[in-house]
């Protein structure tokens, strides 16, 4: 593994992994969404999900979707296009990097038993998630709720996968550390294809 590949790996591989292992309890053969695939979670996140057997959904922007068939989604939905919430595909578990919609429209989109996990998107979303998810998950089959994050818990499982080949962090782009400011423009504009690296000028190293 390269220092890039390892600097990239931390955060955003182990959110999708607790998110579809943990919290939502993947199984194979099971129908599994990612919303927000095309960026740095999602794109571990559809990986994973693979990994463990999964038909896997991704849903990001025009851009990003030959990118997501590339490392293994079975299906792409661009969702300038199209509002995965309403057409009838209902889906085993959702992996929500980019919450957008409303949690309820989220539940219509998931099977009987299905399992919605939020792990990124707008702040308002998150607290929709954290105030109603308890509540939908009581009062019925379907679970929600968003994942408390443990970080660095899993990294030697990743190391694994990586080591298997079955995951490979995807690099938009790599800034030296005097371009931190212009790397941080370019990711809250949201059109990193996978993650945005910061390199040590001195050394090269990551």
């Amino acid at each position: 593994m390269t220092f890039d590949e390892a600097a990239a790996v931390p955060q955003a591989a182990l959110l999708a992994l607790q998110g579809l292992r943990d919290k939502g309890q993947i199984q194979p053969g099971q129908k599994v969404l990612i919303n927000g695939a095309g960026g740095g979670a999602g794109t571990f996140a559809m990986q994973i999900a693979k990994s463990f057997g999964a038909e896997v959904t991704g849903v990001d922007s025009t851009s990003k979707l030959d990118m997501m068939r590339s490392i293994g989604a079975d299906q792409v939905i661009d969702y300038t296009q199209e509002d995965f919430t309403k057409n009838e595909q209902r889906y085993d578990l959702i992996l929500d990097v980019a919450a957008y919609h409303s949690i309820f429209d989220y539940k219509r989109a998931l099977s009987p038993k299905g399992i919605y996990v939020i792990v990124g998107g707008s702040t308002a979303q998150m607290f929709q998630a954290g105030f109603l998810g308890p509540w939908i998950s009581m009062t019925g089959s379907k679970k929600m709720g968003i994942l408390m994050h443990k970080p660095n818990k899993d990294l030697a499982f990743m190391k694994e996968l990586f080591e298997a080949g079955k995951v490979v962090p995807v690099i938009d782009r790599r800034y030296p550390l005097s371009e931190v400011a212009e790397a941080l423009r370019y990711f809250g504009g949201g059109h990193a294809q996978g993650k945005v690296v910061i390199t040590l000028e001195h050394n090269d190293k990551t």
